[in-house]
């Protein structure tokens, strides 16, 4: 069991204010494999001071974005020399299949640590613009003090797509992990320490959704940068806005995979199931409405049967398994109650609906799939995350595409077909922030992602996701003067 004592606050190990705990549960045993202190206000406060201090008076601010790159870089080296570890650990966290978290959980974040590293040295942060009247210098300053808060589900990836813009853009960072995944954000912090960030520049403090609305409303902090549920989400953005606080949601979604009907099934299939059922259905780009033509629709739902059917459900430990157990109990619960509404809604279960069995312990639920679904139906509507498709019928392109965009969500999507025009009108018409045609990609870190409606605002990665944390001045210049940017 990996047990601490102490908070990370302004980059050093402190005693925290209070004396709760929280207890790190493995959702495959039950058993505790953790435990970290119990973030308190106090704690928050003490954070946000040294930040503001930092930020202010401290020299991270005042270095250059290629010398703040290099501690990013230091970082991603740091994790690489121990994937495994850090896989496992996030694993034993949260449940993710450890051959699909060791790319996505852990080498993802040092590609976007490594991407904004390299930004650094190519971004503008000034830039001479000809105005109306004469020379004008836009400068794009950091924003200040950042309060980021991340879920439970890729802890690490979402940890690394906020700090990584958020050090680079020259802001100090007040850090909230979810109470589920401390272990591996205090290993990060662990990290951060030991290649040399200066003091004052970043905290973590694991704690629950109280802890984290006192970091929100705090008067000293300049930003906030949440990731999370639409309800949670909402609150916040009325929060910030009553303050005209900077702020960027990154929420959820029920995204829609359509399948056109010339498609190849063996060929979108292998492609497609990934992005439905990744890490045991907890993602937000999970793509659970799968779209089918109807004159294809028993084809489609054999394939897909099939299909899931083959997936090995058990410990994520093991490098063979594709599905582990839900997060908690609660959540197993929360997906267990879907699968029995969808039931009464009318919608039929072909595979899956139950625990596997022989598996006593662990919070499992079979992958099941859906049939005989209208897109009006809770399942259909509600994120659900776990393990659960949902397969709706269609005619014809137009109303693929009317069912696809009949959701509150907007966060990714997908089209199949062996006609990529045909495919592109399709990508273009779906009201979403990601999409794929034809790809099993869903996030490029060079590029925007965020969402429409519930889903959120702003985008992520790429130098969209630097803007999010830069303030723009303008600076009207006499005539003949030219200054060095």
């Amino acid at each position: 069991m990996k047990a601490y004592d102490r908070l990370f606050i302004g980059g050093e190990w402190v005693t925290p204010a209070g004396t709760g705990t929280i207890d790190v549960i493995n959702p495959t045993t039950e058993e505790v494999v953790g435990r970290v202190p119990d973030s308190t206000t106090a704690d928050v406060d003490k954070a946000v001071a040294l930040a503001r201090d930092a930020f202010d008076n401290g020299p991270w601010p005042r270095m250059t974005p290629v010398e703040r790159a290099e501690i990013l870089t230091k970082v991603s080296q740091a994790i690489q020399a121990d994937m495994q570890g850090f896989a496992e650990l996030i694993t034993m966290e949260m449940g993710s299949p450890v051959a699909w978290g060791t790319m996505a959980q852990v080498f993802a974040p040092t590609m976007i640590l490594d991407y904004y590293a390299g930004l650094a040295s190519t971004f503008q942060f000034d830039e001479v613009r000809q105005g109306l009247m004469g020379e004008v210098l836009v400068a794009k300053e950091p924003v200040g003090v950042v309060g980021a808060i991340s879920p439970w589900n890729v802890p690490m990836f979402i940890a690394a797509a906020k700090l990584a813009p958020a050090l680079v853009a020259g802001c100090t960072v007040v850090f909230k992990p979810a109470p589920e995944t401390p272990l591996d954000a205090f290993r990060l912090a662990e990290v951060f320490e030991s290649v040399g960030l200066p003091k004052g520049v970043l905290s973590v403090l694991p704690a629950g959704r109280e802890v984290g609305e006192h970091l929100v409303r705090h008067p000293g902090v300049n930003k906030v940068s949440f990731t999370g549920s639409t309800v949670a989400g909402k609150k916040i953005g009325g929060i910030c806005g009553e303050q005209l606080k900077r702020f960027s949601l990154e929420l959820g979604g029920k995204s829609a995979a359509v399948l056109l009907d010339d498609v190849n099934l063996a060929e979108a299939l292998p492609m497609l199931l990934p992005n439905a059922l990744m890490n045991n259905g907890e993602a937000c780009i999970a793509q659970t409405r799968i779209l089918a033509p109807r004159d294809r629709y028993q084809e489609v739902v054999d394939a897909l049967v099939e299909s899931v059917s083959a997936m090995k459900v058990g410990d994520p430990l093991d490098p063979t398994v594709e599905v582990g157990p839900l997060v908690a109990e609660r959540q197993r619960d929360r997906v267990e109650g879907y699968i029995k509404l969808g039931q009464e809604e009318g919608a039929k279960v072909a595979l899956g609906g139950g625990r596997p069995a022989g598996m006593d312990k662990g919070w499992f639920v079979e992958p099941t799939v859906f049939v005989n679904v209208d897109n009006s139906m809770r399942i259909a509507q509600e994120e659900i995350f776990g393990p659960v498709l949902a397969v709706i019928p269609y005619d014809g392109d137009a109303e693929a595409m009317s069912i696809a965009n009949d959701s509150s969500y907007g966060l990714c999507g997908s089209v199949w077909t062996n006609d990529p025009e045909r495919g592109l009108k399709m990508a273009r018409g779906v009201r979403t922030g990601t999409y794929m045609l034809n790809s099993p990609i869903p996030i490029d870190f060079s590029t925007p992602f965020g969402g429409y409606k519930d889903s959120g605002m702003g985008r992520e990665f790429g130098p969209d996701g630097l803007e999010l944390f830069l303030e723009k001045k303008s600076i009207n210049l006499p005539a003949g003067f030219s200054p060095s940017v």
